[in-house]
């Protein structure tokens, strides 16, 4: 047997009396009944974790051993129960707050190069002058060439006051230019856009529920009040995963008479079982309502439409949201460290609970399944409509998700939208306003000839079935047989790069006037551009323009127009 060093010895003894000792302290105030079960795996545990650092042939790192066995322990439970370590409690932070220190800009990778994304408006990166498409090729004069947009996010981030300097490469530019850069807190507003779309209808997104979110909704609710005769207002949720629940209470207060109950919690412990009421006074109980949401609306998201379909204060519009109805609390470790687990589920007004996956159940395979509609329980909204429970918020009128064509994706994938945006940009000093900006016929000949010499094909899933069918038939010797009619077959289903930038002309034409607003109009101009011809948008006005069609909805009377065209 290998004698290993008495220093080594001590450390790893050091180590594993600090994990005994923490973790037995915290077992004794929580785990009294199970003392012996608890204490025996801790030991099989500690004594597993001193062998294999002594005998395992290679060198071993014992904090990223632990941090290993950590993070196997957790994925046995539910994605969100996580461990946080002290080198991520910044991004931690930035979810609860919005804010961090840095130059205010997303970026992005392309091969072994990180370009500027999107400069925050107002913030130092667009100060700077920094444009969309610019590379980074230094910050402060190290090479990042091949790092990761994680770790040059990492650099570019600061104490506020903070000076630091980017080397860019700029297209139009032949020689590097250095960027001197201060930086300052950001605060990345969690309602992005709000305005008056038409007939008085207004419109307010929500990102995020971070802590500053209750305010922005209340601040922007109030002024399209103040400067507008309001006839109905779109809250548009789609692609929020959530955030701070005591924000989505608040959000939810803004439009519903104090008192009511929004959200319940139930969980092991008794001191975790709380109802969360209306506490102030609303903003406005009578403005018809739509919140617009999708499969991508998690969470508080899910509270404030939940509760808003369950008081029957509004419609919902869009896809089935998320279905995450479960509760986590941030703990404090040691070492500057924190544990968020899962501690309790929701439940809206009805009584369901909107959490779609019971990770206590798993399948042998480990693989976690939605309950059955089957199983599904049928629940009553304040005025009487049937709900389910079963995961998610159904709307009351639902849409179709948009489904991006092959064409379209991959000319986003390969960047090639991004990159004529930015000799867009280059080309035009200013354009009209986001909402009134519209591609040319002329403006899309000149992409198309901007393409020619881009390489953008791609394989459809027709083409690669066809060709699994050809190796197939050869296989079993049928090919010969068919060939002729695999042939015509082919020809048919074989796509054309030119042929698809025609048929899928307006689609393209819609993602460039959104790329090119960016440019112009910072995040703002994205949101304003699509809003023109977004179909959940253009179903909620309809739904708020027809007094008769959003009543019957609430009343539970309504029918969807399919099932009314087959009554006729």
């Amino acid at each position: 047997m290998k004698i290993i060093g008495n220093k080594i010895k001590r450390r790893l003894r050091v180590m594993v009396s600090a994990v005994l000792i923490t973790v037995v302290s915290f077992g004794s105030l929580s785990f009294v009944d199970n003392d012996f079960e608890f204490g025996k795996n801790l030991d099989i545990f500690a004594s597993l974790f001193r062998e294999l650092s002594i005998y395992y042939v290679d060198e071993t790192d014992p904090g990223k051993l632990i941090e290993s066995g950590i993070d196997g322990m957790l994925e046995s439970l539910d994605p969100y129960t996580t461990f946080i370590p002290e080198s991520e409690m910044e991004n931690h932070r930035f979810a609860i707050t919005g804010q961090y220190g840095g130059i205010g800009s997303l970026i992005r990778k392309r091969g072994d190069q990180v370009l500027v994304a999107e400069p925050y408006e107002g913030f130092p990166a667009e100060k700077a002058g920094l444009l969309a498409g610019d590379i980074i090729l230094k910050v402060d004069g190290k090479e990042i060439s091949g790092k990761n947009t994680s770790e040059v996010s990492k650099v570019l981030k600061g104490q506020p006051g903070t000076i630091v300097k980017l080397l860019i490469k700029r297209e139009d530019k032949e020689d590097p230019f250095e960027a001197v850069i201060t930086r300052e807190e950001i605060k990345i507003k969690s309602v992005p856009y709000y305005g008056i779309l038409e007939d008085g209808i207004g419109y307010i997104k929500l990102n995020n529920f971070t802590s500053k979110a209750l305010s922005e909704v209340k601040a922007a609710l109030n002024k399209l009040r103040e400067d507008n005769d309001l006839n109905g207002l779109i809250f548009d949720l789609r692609g929020n995963p959530g955030g701070l629940l005591r924000e989505s209470v608040n959000i939810v207060n803004l439009f519903v008479e104090k008192g009511e109950e929004i959200v319940s919690t139930r969980g092991k412990l008794e001191n975790l079982a709380k109802v969360h009421r209306a506490i102030n006074a609303p903003v406005d109980t009578q403005v018809p309502l739509v919140v617009l949401v999708n499969r991508n609306s998690a969470s508080a998201s899910e509270i404030v439409a939940g509760a808003i379909q369950d008081l029957d204060r509004g419609v919902i519009v869009g896809q089935k949201t998320f279905g995450k109805g479960l509760v986590q609390q941030t703990i404090k470790l040691t070492y500057n460290t924190q544990l968020k687990v899962t501690t309790a589920k929701y439940y809206i007004p009805s009584g369901r609970c909107i959490q779609a996956l019971d990770y206590s159940h798993r399948n042998d395979d480990g693989s976690v399944g939605k309950v059955p509609d089957s199983l599904m329980t049928e629940f009553k909204t304040k005025n009487g409509r049937v709900v389910f429970d079963g995961g998610g918020i159904e709307p009351g009128v639902k849409t179709e998700r948009q489904k991006r064509s092959n064409i379209a994706a991959r000319l986003m994938s390969k960047m090639l939208i991004f990159d004529y945006a930015n000799l867009y940009r280059r080309n035009h000093d200013k354009i009209s306003s986001a909402r009134d900006f519209k591609f040319t016929d002329d403006d899309y000949a000149d992409f198309v000839s901007f393409l020619k010499d881009k390489d953008y094909d791609y394989t459809t899933k027709s083409e690669r079935k066809l060709e699994e069918l050809k190796k197939i038939a050869q296989k079993e010797k049928y090919f010969e047989n068919a060939k002729v009619e695999y042939e015509a077959l082919e020809k048919k289903l074989t796509h054309s790069n030119e042929e698809d930038l025609v048929k899928f002309k307006d689609e393209v034409i819609r993602l460039l006037e959104g790329e090119i607003a960016v440019r112009y109009y910072f995040q703002q101009g994205r949101i304003e551009a699509a809003l023109v011809e977004d179909t959940d948008v253009l179903k909620a006005l309809e739904v708020l323009k027809d007094e008769a069609w959003y009543a019957s909805i609430l009343e539970g009377t309504y029918e969807s127009k399919a099932i009314e065209e087959e009554k006729e």
